[in-house]
C-alpha cells in the first residue's frame, strides 16, 4: 500500500470521528431541555405577572435544573442547581462574568462605570479594585462602627417613642426601611443628607428593583424598540436617570467642598473618599465623577433594599419561631452584663445569631434571582453549547431548597448551620446569596456587620409580639416580584421595653 495512503489513514478517521463528534454536540444543544414556547415571543408569556423566581423554579421542576427559555429574541440559560452553577464559575466564570448590554444597565451603571451592573472589562476591574481597597475593606468596615452605634440609638429610640403612642403597635417595617436608609446614606453620602434627600434615595432605590424586572421591547425585540416610546418606558426611565443627575450634582458639589475645607483626607464617608482619590497621582487611571456617582449609586441600590428585606425576614422569622427567639434573647442576655447597647465587639461572641441569620439568607435570599451575565464567546455546559452572547440566570432562591444539599429544606432549623462550614462567601455554591466568583457581592462583609447589630440590639431591648387578635398563621410570606424579595406584607409588632440590668 502507498506509504503516504498508509498515513493518511489515522488523519482521515479522526477527521470523520471530528465531525461526528461535532454533529452529536450540535445535536444535544438542539436538545437543551426548555419548555413549549410561542411564535416570536418565545416563553416571555410564562413569566410575566409572576414572582420570577418561583416561577422559573417550577418550570426547572419540570424541564431540568438547566433551561434553556427563549425570551423574544434572547437566549436566557436557567440555572437551578448548585452542581451546575459549580461547574459554570469553575470551568467558565470568566466567559460569562459580563452583564448584558442594555437601556436599563447603562442608566443602572452610570454609562458602565460602576460594580453591579456594568460590563466586564478593564474599568470594571479598576472600580472593584477601588471599592475593595478604599471603600469595603474589613479595616474600613469597622472604622464606621461609631457611625452605626449612632443610628442603632436612634433606631431604639424611635421604636420606644413609636410604642408609647395609641395602643402600642408599630410598622416595624418602615420603621426599618427608614433606619437602613439613613446607615446607608449616612456612610455612603454623609451626614448632611436632608430627610427629604433620604426619602427620594430610598424611593429610587425601590424603584431600581421593579425597574429590573420591567419589560422593555428593546432588549427583547430590538425591531420594536419604538413602542418603548409609545408606551412610555422611554421616558420613566430617562426620569428616573435625571432625578439621580440631579442629586448627584448636588451631593458632588456638597462634598467637594467639605472634603477639601472640614474633613480634609480624612473624611470617613465614602463620597468624600472617592473625591478625595480624585486628587490622588498613585491611583494609576483617572477616577471621573461617573465612575464615584457609579460606586455610589451602587451602595445606594444593593445596600439599602436588600439590608431592609433581610432585617424584615429576620424579625418576621423570630415571631414565627417563638423558641427561636428564646435562644436568640438567651444567648444576648449572657454575653451582655446589663450594657444598655450592644457594641461590634461583642457580634463575634454571638454565635447562636449569627446561625440564625444564615438559616434567614438560605430560605429568603434578598436578591433571589443573581443579576444576569452573559457569554463572552461560545463554551460548552454540561457537554451542551451555549452560544456566545447567551444570558444566564441563577436561581439563588432556588438552591436553598434544593433536598441534595439541605436536610428538610422548608424548614426553619438555624442549629443545622451549628458544627457546619458552610458559609455565604461564595465557595459552598449551594448557599450563595450573595453572588458567587468575579461577580461577587464585594459589600457581604458591609451588609452582614449592619443585619447583626441591628438585630442584637433590637432582640437585647425589646421584647416582641403580634398585635392583639393576631396570630403567626395571619403572617402573609409572599414576596414581592422585583428584583428585590423583600415580604410583600408589612410586619406589625408591638414592642415591650426590657430591663437591661440582667
Amino acid at each position: 500500500m502507498n506509504p503516504t495512503l498508509l498515513a493518511a489513514i489515522p488523519i482521515i478517521y479522526f477527521f470523520f470521528l471530528l465531525l461526528a463528534r461535532r454533529k452529536v454536540i450540535s445535536q444535544k444543544a438542539a436538545l437543551l431541555p426548555s419548555p413549549p414556547r410561542l411564535p416570536f415571543i418565545g416563553n416571555l408569556h410564562q413569566l410575566l405577572g409572576s414572582i420570577l423566581h418561583r416561577s422559573l423554579y417550577k418550570l426547572s421542576k419540570k424541564h431540568g435544573p438547566l433551561m434553556l427559555l427563549h425570551l423574544g429574541a434572547v437566549r436566557t440559560l436557567v440555572v437551578s442547581c448548585p452542581k451546575i452553577a459549580e461547574e459554570v464559575i469553575r470551568n467558565n466564570d470568566l466567559l460569562f462574568a459580563t452583564r448584558p448590554k442594555s437601556k436599563l444597565m447603562d442608566v443602572l451603571s452610570y454609562n458602565k462605570n460602576d460594580i453591579a451592573f456594568a460590563q466586564y472589562g478593564e474599568s470594571w476591574r479598576q472600580m472593584k479594585k477601588l471599592a475593595r481597597t478604599h471603600l469595603l475593606s474589613s479595616q474600613r468596615v469597622k472604622s464606621m462602627s461609631f457611625d452605626r452605634a449612632e443610628e442603632v440609638s436612634l433606631l431604639l429610640e424611635k421604636v420606644a417613642d413609636a410604642a408609647s403612642r395609641g395602643n402600642g403597635v408599630i410598622c416595624l417595617t418602615e420603621i426599618l426601611n427608614s433606619y437602613v436608609t439613613n446607615v446607608l446614606t449616612k456612610m455612603v453620602l454623609g451626614s448632611w443628607i436632608t430627610k427629604e434627600k433620604k426619602t427620594l434615595l430610598s424611593k429610587l432605590s425601590h424603584e431600581s428593583s421593579d425597574l429590573l424586572h420591567k419589560v422593555f421591547f428593546e432588549d427583547f425585540f430590538p425591531n420594536l424598540k419604538w413602542l418603548d416610546v409609545l408606551w412610555g418606558s422611554d421616558r420613566k426611565l430617562e426620569d428616573y436617570k435625571n432625578k439621580w443627575d440631579a442629586l448627584f450634582e448636588e451631593i458632588i458639589k456638597n462634598h467637594g467642598h467639605e472634603s477639601k475645607v472640614v474633613n480634609g483626607k480624612n473624611n470617613t464617608y465614602f463620597m468624600g473618599t472617592l473625591l478625595d482619590l480624585q486628587n490622588d497621582s498613585s491611583l494609576g487611571f483617572v477616577l471621573t465623577n461617573d465612575h464615584i456617582r457609579g460606586l455610589a449609586m451602587d451602595m445606594i441600590i444593593a445596600g439599602i433594599d436588600t439590608t431592609f428585606a433581610t432585617l424584615d425576614w429576620c424579625m418576621t422569622e423570630l415571631i414565627r419561631n417563638p423558641e427561636v427567639m428564646k435562644k436568640v434573647k438567651d444567648e444576648l442576655r449572657k454575653m451582655t452584663h446589663g450594657e444598655d447597647i450592644i457594641s461590634e465587639e461583642l457580634l463575634g461572641q454571638l454565635s447562636y445569631l449569627k446561625v440564625f441569620i444564615k438559616e434567614v439568607i438560605r430560605l429568603h435570599p434578598p436578591a433571589p434571582l443573581l443579576l444576569p451575565r452573559e457569554s463572552l464567546q461560545e463554551c460548552q455546559i454540561q457537554g451542551y453549547n451555549i452560544p456566545k452572547q447567551t444570558r444566564l440566570v441563577i436561581n439563588a432562591w432556588a438552591f436553598g431548597r434544593d433536598k441534595s444539599y439541605w436536610e428538610a429544606p422548608e424548614q426553619f432549623k438555624p442549629e443545622r448551620f451549628f458544627d457546619s462550614t458552610v458559609d455565604y462567601k461564595g465557595k459552598d455554591f449551594y448557599f450563595i446569596p450573595f453572588g458567587v466568583g468575579r461577580r461577587i457581592c464585594p459589600g457581604m462583609d458591609f451588609a452582614m456587620v449592619v443585619i447583626e447589630i441591628t438585630l442584637a440590639n433590637l432582640l437585647h431591648r425589646f421584647d416582641w409580639s403580634l398585635p392583639s387578635g393576631i396570630t403567626i398563621k395571619d403572617m402573609d410570606m409572599v414576596e414581592h416580584g422585583g428584583a428585590i424579595a423583600s415580604r410583600k406584607q408589612k410586619l406589625e409588632l408591638v414592642p415591650i421595653a426590657t430591663s437591661c440590668k440582667f
